[in-house]
């Protein structure tokens, strides 16, 4: 075992040959774990350096207030002026719609008043993870 102060065995070229594959897929496996899963801690940080300009988690501001956001459906708070198309389009967010509105809120629901979207899915992911985790609270 490498490492232990124990000598390797000899490895024949063929052998080499098999293991490497294997290797490999531990490897990519191990990392593309981590970067597939969504960080709420990040998406936090991500929250108050992008959205907090128009949104608040307890407040209507620009924007609707966020906290409850997941599994709620879009233009549902009754003191928030949302857009004709924000009240009628029956959305109800989650994981999906949330992806799909922040990648581009107007190819989602065309007529509404946003102007920002996040073009990084692992940025979305985590922002998404974050109200996701706000909205339990």
């Amino acid at each position: 075992m490498a490492g232990c102060g124990l000598p390797l065995p000899p490895i024949s070229p063929g052998s080499a040959m098999k293991c490497t594959p294997l290797l490999l897929l531990a490897v990519l496996s191990v990392i593309g774990g981590r970067a597939d899963a969504a960080d709420a801690a990040r998406g936090e940080s991500l929250y108050e350096t992008r959205c907090t300009g128009c949104h608040s988690l307890d407040s209507d501001r620009i924007g609707p207030r966020h906290r409850g956001v997941y599994g709620r459906r879009a233009g549902s708070i009754v003191q928030f002026d949302y857009s004709a198309a924000v009240k009628k389009s029956k959305i109800a967010w989650d994981d999906k719609s949330l992806d799909r509105w922040l990648a581009d809120p107007e190819k989602l629901i065309p007529g509404q008043r946003m102007g920002y979207r996040v073009d990084n899915a692992a940025d979305r992911a985590d922002l998404i993870a974050f109200l996701r985790r706000e909205s339990d609270k």
